[in-house]
């Protein structure tokens, strides 16, 4: 079990989930293309969705990949209503299996902190953050930092 989050520095930690649709999603079929990687408590909570919705701004910089331990079904209900085309990937079974790889699985509540990584084009980690659950991130920080990774 990763207690601590996977370091800057480090080959992203690969991963498949099923999307909001079902749809089997691998990180590493991004190689190639930077990576914002989002890990986020549950839908449907106003703080998760000012970010969500913030972040989908800057989706032609990079892939954008959201995670969290909610069913595909929430998430599926939950981009139809938001409007939320970019891949909300379900971590729900194993439970947070992909949240506890990346060192974000907060044990105690059974769901993800509030964790983003950036990765390269060739999957290494280039940023990160970890809030806690009710800290919202700084979309400014993120793109500063997709700015910077060439």
């Amino acid at each position: 079990m990763n207690a601590h989050p996977v370091e800057v520095g480090a080959q992203a930690p690969d991963f498949e989930l099923r999307d909001q649709h079902g749809t089997p999603v691998r990180l590493s079929q991004f190689r190639g293309r930077k990576v914002v990687l989002v890990f986020y408590p549950l839908a449907f909570s106003g703080v998760c969705h000012g970010e969500l919705t913030a972040l989908r701004a800057f989706q032609a910089d990079a892939q954008l990949l959201t995670v969290s331990v909610d069913s595909l079904f929430t998430h599926r209900a939950w981009a139809d209503q938001e409007g939320f085309s970019f891949p909300l990937l379900s971590d729900f079974w194993p439970h947070g299996q992909v949240a506890r790889a990346y060192g974000v699985l907060d044990e105690a509540k059974g769901v993800a902190r509030r964790g983003t990584f950036i990765l390269d084009g060739e999957g290494v980690i280039r940023w990160s953050v970890v809030n806690p659950t009710g800290q919202a991130r700084d979309v400014a920080d993120y793109l500063k930092a997709l700015a910077d990774i060439s």
